[in-house]
């Protein structure tokens, strides 16, 4: 028997269901290449049942990943994640520090760097999700676009935070440290505490970071990339409005922003996607873009697209 027709158990989750993308490695577990990112989850905040639904949805779909905050809907998205659940369902969940729920803000969050705080975010995400141990926590810092300004006592020394950290991590309260809008200073200077992955914007338009994907290829890192199709912040390119992407999409009959997931599933073998919905036809669309294929001749195209610089500053 060939190997290609031979039966790759990793292919399934535990619940049986194809992962969409194919396998890939977060935190030394086999996950999904296509995750979901729970943050625009809040937005169904008067339609729990909803909510809930589309989260077995998802697990349906055989997505093993799932990417949270407590600081996401003050507390919402977490609630809905352990209600909807269950252990036996085998799934990674990823959440992250470095912020705090700011409701009625200007933007939801605000930031909550210091290493004390730190720890309350880890102690709030383990009891929001009803959790003895997180499987990977990013460090959200602040130094990379889009910013959120900070005020004088936020301004903390990355290697102070990666002490909490791997504190955390010794104690069992955590199992991987990732980052989070961190830059390649950062990424290299906390690559000794054993980073997971990293989180970045980043997308077809917008590769300022190209240089530390490479290097997280490198170090074995997972890269996860955030706002992989643009996002509404002003100042942020969007990949569904190039024109390259748009006759791609017409060619494949696919939509674009199908076209802007497989290609960062193409562009590296690293690439781990949680792209957010709270609809259950996009969260479809969005599974079903792990299984398209881009030729070279598209391939060509796309990567040709230049790419634009994002500095932004929110808040």
């Amino acid at each position: 028997m060939t190997a290609s027709n031979t039966p790759n158990p990793q292919a399934t989750t535990v619940t049986g269901a194809p992962r969409p993308a194919g396998p890939g490695l977060l935190v030394g577990r086999t996950v999904s290449r296509i995750g979901y990112g729970a943050m625009q989850l809040e937005r169904l905040h008067d339609d729990r049942a909803g909510a809930l639904t589309l989260l077995r949805r998802a697990v349906a779909l055989g997505i093993d990943h799932f990417d949270t905050a407590q600081f996401y809907g003050n507390g919402f998205v977490n609630e809905l994640i352990r209600e909807a659940i269950s252990p036996q369902d085998g799934v990674l969940i990823a959440s992250k520090v470095g912020a705090d729920p700011n409701p009625g803000g200007p933007v939801p969050m605000r930031p909550a760097q210091r290493p004390e705080e730190l720890r309350a975010s880890v102690e709030a995400n383990l009891t929001g999700l009803g959790l003895d141990r997180l499987d990977l926590v990013n460090l959200r810092r602040m130094d990379a676009a889009p910013r959120i300004p900070l005020e004088a006592d936020q301004v903390v020394d990355l290697d102070d935070q990666l002490a909490e950290m791997t504190a955390l991590r010794d104690e069992g309260k955590i199992g991987a440290i990732g980052l989070s809008t961190v830059t390649m200073d950062g990424l290299r200077q906390a690559i000794p505490a054993g980073i997971a992955c990293v989180q970045n914007a980043y997308s077809l338009v917008a590769r300022g970071d190209e240089d530390m994907l490479q290097l997280c290829v490198q170090e074995q890192i997972a890269w996860v990339p955030y706002f992989p199709l643009g996002s509404a912040f002003p100042g942020f390119p969007k990949v569904t409005d190039e024109p390259a992407v748009i006759t791609a999409a017409r060619s494949l009959d696919v939509t674009p922003s199908q076209v802007g997931l497989a290609w960062l599933l193409h562009h590296a073998p690293n690439v781990h996607l949680i792209p957010g919905t709270a609809n259950a036809d996009h969260l479809e669309a969005n599974v079903a873009a792990g299984a398209l294929t881009l030729d070279e001749a598209a391939l060509t195209a796309l990567d040709a697209v230049l790419p634009r610089s994002v500095d932004v500053s929110i808040g």
